[in-house]
């Protein structure tokens, strides 16, 4: 049995090392059978000749120092108005122990993005990141979605540049290219009306990047996007990236629709359940073909995904497992349920038994370490015990609205007299 015609001239120009273009992409992502498989085939193949069979991992900790946002974004779980109990807000002297803490656990990066609060100081974020600096001045920020620096910058009344200006000088070593879910305005004002524009989202990314300054990629799909609006995000970013070359990888994010409020409480019709595992597979290799030439590095979220089904991912394209994260708090108050940590010899297993080579990276790619030779040091995160989950994301603090202010960690009482 043969494929296709059609699929199989996109599939030979891919391999022959054409870009496919936006109407390509929608036909690959519709495949099925046969044409899937070898859409897979061809994933795998250009990721091997690109990056190699090496697998890269990161040892990092997310910090979503507060859940409490002026948004109320349809597919978010996470975020909580000021009034409600379950809002928290970590004073600096936490933000910066538990950044300490994954530095002793052998971190090379900290995760800074959080919720919107109200009546924010606008240079919350810039003095954030001059205390951690401070503190542990060779940890990697990697820090502020395009969101936070947009809100920061109107609550700081500066330009995007001036803003991200002062993030830069204060420490912040790269930006998470998140808040983009689908960048088409007509999806965003359905699931989340209010939030970042598509066109703002760009001006933050493309500017940062103007400035030295390297972020990710995303797209956030399975909900009420078409093929045709994936395929055009992830178009759009191959453009950025041709006239910025600016960021290090593209993430592929599925909606968790559990607790998701427009699912939940049905506020968005038509929307879907999160994708399905073949659509998961055929994103993943549908932007390895589309940005082969261009974003090197494909990561998968285990968060999302599960360390199983990750793994089956290496085989469609994927190159790097993503990090270790310790805490994740976003995607699990949606109702992922994968954990909230996974440790360097977790990631170092699956790679093996996939048939690669794992390595440790640096948030910009440059890596650490490579374990080959079935090289399998014991690590201090590999060390922690079974009540790990419980033990990194149990602190919270309740707060009033108006205590949204920087406080030094010099002169704040400590973590534990909190």
């Amino acid at each position: 049995m043969d494929v296709k015609p059609e699929v199989g001239r996109i599939l030979n120009r891919s391999l022959e090392g054409h870009d496919p273009s936006v109407e390509d992409a929608i036909v690959l992502l519709g495949t099925s059978g046969l044409e899937a498989n070898a859409l897979v085939l061809t994933a795998d193949e250009l990721r091997r000749r690109r990056v190699g069979d090496v697998v890269t991992y990161v040892v990092n900790r997310n910090v979503n120092f507060t859940n409490v946002c002026i948004k109320r974004c349809g597919f978010c779980a996470f975020s909580r108005d000021y009034r409600q109990e379950e809002g928290y807000f970590l004073p600096v002297s936490e933000i910066i122990r538990r950044a300490r803490e994954a530095w002793d656990l052998g971190a090379t990066e900290v995760c800074v993005q959080a919720g919107l609060p109200p009546q924010m100081d606008g240079d919350l974020y810039i003095k954030l990141c001059e205390a951690m600096k401070a503190e542990l001045p060779d940890m990697h920020i990697h820090g502020f979605s395009p969101e936070e620096v947009l809100y920061g910058s109107v609550r700081s009344r500066c330009s995007i540049r001036e803003y991200l200006v002062g993030l830069q000088d204060a420490g912040v070593g790269s930006l998470p290219g998140t808040s983009a879910e689908i960048l088409d305005q007509e999806v965003r004002d359905r699931i989340s009306p209010g939030r970042i524009t598509a066109d703002q989202w760009v001006e933050v990314i493309t500017t940062a990047h103007d400035l030295g300054i390297p972020t990710t990629s995303t797209i956030m799909y399975g909900h009420v996007e078409t093929d045709e609006h994936k395929a055009r995000h992830i178009a759009l970013l191959r453009d950025i990236q041709k006239g910025t070359g600016g960021f290090t990888e593209f993430v592929p994010l599925s909606f968790v629709y559990t607790e998701a409020p427009m699912y939940s409480r049905g506020f968005v019709d038509g929307v879907r359940t999160g994708p399905t595992g073949n659509e998961v597979i055929k994103l993943h290799a549908v932007s390895r073909l589309m940005l082969n030439n261009w974003i090197p590095n494909l990561q998968v979220s285990w968060v999302k995904e599960s360390l199983r089904f990750s793994q089956t991912l290496l085989s469609a394209g994927v190159n790097d497992m993503g990090g270790t994260l310790i805490n994740e708090s976003i995607s699990t108050a949606a109702g992922a349920q994968y954990g909230q940590l996974v440790r360097p010899r977790q990631f170092r297993d699956l790679i093996r038994d996939a048939g690669r080579v794992p390595a440790e990276r640096y948030t910009t790619y440059d890596i650490r370490h490579v374990f080959d030779d079935g090289e399998d040091p014991v690590e201090p995160l590999d060390m922690v015990g079974d009540d790990a989950e419980e033990r990194f994301g149990s602190y919270q603090r309740l707060i009033k609205m108006d205590s949204f202010r920087f406080e030094h960690p010099r002169h704040a009482k400590g973590a534990e007299g909190e």
